[in-house]
């Protein structure tokens, strides 16, 4: 058999050129995997119950009796999944911690010729390389702004200029507002989001900064790794001031095309926060299909909290922009100006 191991720092650069396997079962690979991993999981999650069940009642033989039983039919499936994942006859292979799953798996892509490295430590390794990684300072410039106000665009368009950009809300499959699911896919799991966003980082350049939007604690159901929050916090935050006329329109233009029941249950969750009459007044808007006064009102709302939350910042890590333009170009370069003048470019 040609099975090889590595560490995970070497995994991980093997990780950029050759594909990955993820023998776990499902329900493992779905709470969080190496990013771009492929699951071909050894058991599935009834099994996976099955042979845990017979390992603590009746020892590891009995357990590897139960699991052979229970895989052998479809190893050949097993393997072909494999197959057409190691389109150059090579696999990238781990499981939790690197053993039985690991070893069992390898063998029987073998079988098939394909050469195998594994993960030593396996998934756990990796996460607690990932926490390691996200609990780092890094040099980051945070731009904040009211709801509305193009950041996320503004971000897209600094990373088309050279600029090292991470669009966390992007990762988060979220807008970050209560009407940010409106048109997303669904959520990953907060585990999962960490992966994402350390696989992002490890390609940036350490000594540049990366720029990333300012958000809450979390991101939708999302949370963010609490260490690498509290390091967004300790960077500079540029902030972009922007009038509700101007952030009006390119608003209208974002969600007026939903359906009046989804913009209405997204009102429903802050309702409280809110306050009745507005939220009330917020829904009768968009009732009579008046959009804009339902996006005026709830404007008024997360600016309010917003500033609010603005207000706990440190005062020496915050720069403040005022603009009368929603011009993605125009305000780019404000921001760009400003953290050149701050020497953080």
């Amino acid at each position: 058999m040609t099975r090889h191991s590595a560490d995970i720092t070497t995994f991980l650069r093997m990780a950029g050129e050759y594909p990955v396997a993820d023998v776990r079962s499902p329900s493992e690979y779905s709470a969080g995997h190496i990013p771009g991993a492929v699951n071909i999981p050894l058991f599935n999650d009834r099994e996976r119950e099955i042979v845990g069940t017979k390992y603590k009642k009746e020892g590891r033989m009995q357990s590897i009796l139960s699991g052979l039983e229970l895989s052998g039919p479809s190893l050949r499936t097993k393997l072909e999944t494999a197959l057409r994942a190691a389109g150059n006859g090579k696999l990238l292979v781990y499981c939790w911690r690197g053993g039985m799953r690991s070893e069992a798996m390898s063998w029987l892509f073998s079988l098939g010729g394909i050469e195998t490295i594994v993960l030593e430590g396996g998934y756990k390794a990796y996460r607690r390389y990932v926490l390691g990684e996200l609990a780092a300072d890094r040099k980051m410039i945070v731009l904040g702004g009211l709801t509305g106000s193009g950041k996320t665009r503004i971000l897209k368009h600094l990373g088309e200029n050279g600029h090292q950009v991470i669009d966390l809300e992007g990762l988060a499959n979220h807008k970050g507002s209560a009407f940010g699911s409106l048109g997303q896919p669904s959520q990953p799991s907060s585990e999962q989001f960490a992966n994402l966003l350390c696989g992002k980082l490890l390609k940036c350049d350490p000594y540049k900064p990366v720029w990333i939007e300012d958000e809450s604690r979390n991101i939708g159901s999302v949370f963010m790794p609490g260490e690498f929050y509290l390091s967004m916090q300790r960077n500079m935050t540029i902030v972009l001031l922007m009038d509700v006329r101007t952030r009006l329109p390119r608003l209208l233009e974002e969600y007026s095309c939903y359906p009046a029941d989804e913009l209405s249950a997204s009102v429903v969750r802050i309702s409280r926060r809110m306050g009745g009459e507005r939220a009330k007044e917020a829904l009768e808007a968009i009732k009579n299909g008046d959009f804009a006064k339902a996006i005026t009102v709830t404007l008024d709302y997360y600016d309010r909290t917003y500033l609010y939350g603005l207000k706990r910042k440190d005062e020496n890590r915050v720069v403040r922009i005022n603009t009368d333009t929603d011009d993605v170009v125009i305000n780019a370069a404000r921001v760009a100006d400003a953290a050149r003048e701050m020497d953080l470019l």
